[in-house]
């Protein structure tokens, strides 16, 4: 009987090397699982409900492509359009309008706008397109649109307020009038006779001075309701035009010209200047105030000193008055006068 003897075999070496690599193998299996039943244990849910998590986000994907796909292929457009034609059979259409809170804007402005959702599908009318359009109107502050089911839209408007008019020079020579806001901002352009009591406003940028303006005058408000007019003169301060037609110059700077006006206040109180012969009062000089006087060739300055002390000029002089008097009495002696001499703008 004859014996097969296969030769070739693996050697000793060889299999002792497969059979480490398959023991590290084994103990990094073990290793890894292990490391990885630790991670899951401390997570706060198990794995059936990371299952389900995995599941959540695969099937929202699939929802993601559907609906990407279906827009591709205009199905959410016709979907709107079918729901549209619901809503008009049941009544839900634009067929009414109300607009609030208006009083000098003209209304028909506000139905051209509106009206053209007249008869369109409630689902349809664009609330936040159809506001910004009415806040491009020069009237308009601030505006709200909302539904009234089933056939009304609501239109609310806050209106903004006339203040000043604003007189504007043409290109073509000549000037027009212009209705402003406490912020400058023009509402529409007006006739001479629809000016009224209010304010006129002139000069280059005076329309971005409104509201330093109004804190100016507010530093005197005895003379606030006498003021007709302001110019602002060179980009940097008020000429004031008063009722009486009388001008009163006043000094750069937001605060210098405050406490010119108030002194100017304080010396019509005592001396009445405003309908007085003087035609424009000058009181850019920080310590001094000019009066210009018909038939006078030059500017005659009635009172120094600082435009804070200007509510006691009166008392002053009377104080001075007194004592000249006393000393003539005491002194008898002759004296010579002469006139203060005129001082020039």
């Amino acid at each position: 009987m004859s014996q097969k003897i296969k030769r070739g075999g693996a050697s000793a070496g060889r299999t002792a090397a497969r059979q480490g690599t398959a023991r590290k193998v084994k103990a990094a299996r073990v290793h890894t699982g292990s490391a990885i039943d630790r991670a899951m244990a401390q997570m706060p849910f198990n794995e059936a409900q990371l299952q389900r998590v995995f599941l959540a986000l695969i099937l929202g994907a699939a929802v993601c492509l559907a609906w990407v796909v279906a827009s591709l292929a205009g199905v959410p457009a016709l979907a709107q359009t079918q729901a549209a034609m619901l809503a008009q059979k049941a009544g839900f259409q634009v067929d009414r309008v109300e607009v609030r809170g208006v009083q000098h804007l003209n209304e028909l402005k506000i139905y051209e706008q509106v009206l053209a959702e007249r008869n369109h599908a409630m689902t349809m009318v664009d609330l936040g397109a159809l506001r910004s359009q009415l806040m491009q109107m020069s009237w308009v502050q601030d505006a709200r649109v909302s539904r009234q089911l089933p056939d009304t839209l609501i239109v609310d408007i806050v209106e903004r307020q006339p203040h000043a008019v604003l007189r504007v020079a043409s290109a073509g020579g000549g000037d027009h009038l212009v209705l402003i806001d406490n912020t400058g901002h023009a509402l529409e352009p007006i006739s001479p006779s629809r000016i009224g009591g209010r304010l006129v406003l002139s000069g280059d940028g005076a329309d971005g001075q409104v509201q330093a303006l109004s804190r100016l005058l507010e530093a005197a408000p005895a003379l606030e309701p006498q003021v007709m007019g302001a110019e602002w003169k060179g980009d940097r301060r008020w000429n004031l035009t008063f009722r009486t037609a009388q001008v009163l110059y006043l000094p750069e700077g937001e605060q210098e010209a405050a406490n010119a006006l108030v002194a100017f206040a304080r010396m019509d109180g005592a001396n009445r200047l405003l309908g007085g012969r003087g035609v424009a009062f000058d009181m850019r000089a920080p310590d001094r105030i000019y009066i210009r006087v018909p038939g006078h060739g030059a500017e005659t300055a009635i009172a120094k000193g600082k435009l804070a002390q200007a509510s006691q000029v009166a008392a002053t002089h009377a104080a001075s008055d007194h004592h000249a008097a006393a000393s003539h009495a005491a002194n008898p002696s002759p004296q010579n006068s002469s006139a203060e001499p005129q001082e020039n703008d």
